[in-house]
């Protein structure tokens, strides 16, 4: 590894450390009793309502979140490829529920932040002195012409784990050896930036390995992507002759679609597929649309000390939904914004300012079953902008011996574990 911190696990401990409650008394901490609600159930908002009732026990936190159980994204291409069960990508709410957090299995329908309530498909209402929103994306439906709901289910995106993991997965294993899948990528920002390119090699493979007739066309609305020396690297020698790409330099965006055909069109070009996997455009969770958390991006400006709303008063959003670059999108970051803006809110909660602090972000990508590639970043709040930290952080070596990347997937393996049992128990 070139500029990578040699212990990964104690430099997030580092990071996140509890400086941040420098000054504040445990045991003040400890008697708050305020009203803590947080809607979305993924790493940001399920890490945030645990840490919340760890370091305010008296407080009444609330979650937030429609699903019963909570279906992992990262891990979810090697489902899609064969080479993982999706039942190791379910996780439940009940270590959540034993702290004493109170889940309400419901969709959060309206937020008033004038009057701090947050308002339930079955119409209740909960009251808040501190809301996190970590809503996560929602799609852009027909940004792409043709892709809305219904055509997802013939053209799946698999860009929220779960059915469409599934779908997608089915789909590859009853295609016809000779058969050509075709990815559309969206343009930036989008959940998990290397994401798309780790998918297009796990399937690869397993085109390679089961109907070597077949390839992957990506029609991709970026020039550049995240790790693209690695990922290309990679192509070239474990898949020469089973991946296709299109960049936005060679109209490869997708513009259209014909789902009863399976038909992706360019602006100068149409592309017929046996299976295709459309990843839409994205955008923040609709709730926080409701709350007035969004601009006209559609993503939630934030100010990173707290991670607090800079457009509504005692709302604060974490993960996928906010702005944050060049932090990115991505389990890991969502994990970590949660812990410190739970660790903030009790300074806010105690009379004391948001304390500047330094971040992380480690984003593991597999380029087959046992190999992967990595790139960490650092970065550091202070001055009220988020910013990365000049020499710090790094990227996978391009030239590497096969154990080098062996052993980079299993540290992916260590910190899914690791992150999994922080946020879900």
């Amino acid at each position: 590894m070139t500029g990578i911190f040699p212990n990964r696990r104690d430099l997030l401990l580092a990071l996140s450390g509890t400086s941040l409650l420098a000054g504040i008394p445990l045991t003040a901490a400890a008697q708050i009793r305020a009203r803590l609600v947080v809607i979305g159930g993924g790493f940001g908002g399920a890490t945030a309502a645990r840490y919340l009732k760890k370091l305010m026990p008296e407080a009444s936190v609330t979650l937030i979140e429609p699903n019963s159980d909570y279906y992992a994204c990262p891990f979810s291409n090697l489902v899609i490829a064969g080479l993982r069960d999706l039942s190791a990508q379910c996780f439940s709410y009940s270590s959540l529920k034993a702290q004493g957090i109170e889940i309400v299995q419901d969709r959060a329908v309206n937020v008033d932040p004038t009057n701090r309530t947050v308002v339930v498909g079955s119409g209740s209402t909960y009251s808040y002195d501190k809301l996190i929103l970590s809503p996560g994306i929602d799609f852009r439906w027909n940004e792409i012409e043709g892709y809305d709901e219904a055509a997802a289910e013939i053209m799946p995106h698999a860009w929220k784990a779960g059915a469409q993991t599934k779908l997608l997965q089915q789909q590859l294993h009853e295609m016809d050896d000779g058969g050509v899948v075709v990815m559309s990528v969206p343009p930036a920002p989008f959940r998990c930036p290397p994401g798309p390119y780790e998918r297009a090699s796990l399937i690869a493979q397993y085109l390679k390995a089961n109907k070597p007739k077949s390839k992957l066309v990506i029609l991709d609305a970026q020039d550049k992507f995240s790790k693209q020396p690695l990922f290309e690297a990679a192509w070239a020698s474990l898949y020469p002759d089973y991946i296709e790409r299109y960049d936005a330099n060679a109209f490869g965006r997708v513009v259209a679609v014909e789902p009863s055909s399976r038909t992706l069109s360019t602006e100068f070009e149409d592309f017929q597929a046996d299976v295709a996997n459309v990843i839409p455009p994205q955008q923040a969770g609709m709730i926080a649309h409701r709350a007035g958390v969004t601009d006209m991006t559609g993503w939630c400006p934030i100010d990173p000390l707290a991670f607090s709303s800079t457009l509504q008063p005692d709302i604060h959003v974490i993960g996928d939904a906010t702005i944050a670059a060049p932090m990115p999108k991505s389990a890991f970051s969502a994990n970590l914004q949660a812990k410190l803006c739970a660790m903030q809110i009790v300074r806010l909660l105690s009379g004391a300012s948001p304390h500047p602090t330094t971040l992380t972000n480690t984003c593991y990508s597999y380029l087959s079953d046992r190999t992967a590639v990595s790139i960490t970043g650092v970065y550091t709040n202070d001055g009220g902008t988020l910013h990365s930290v000049e020499g710090a952080g790094g990227l996978s070596p391009l030239e590497a011996d096969p154990i080098v990347r062996q052993n980079e997937a299993l540290q992916a393996k260590a910190w899914f574990r690791t992150i999994t049992e922080q946020t879900f128990g």
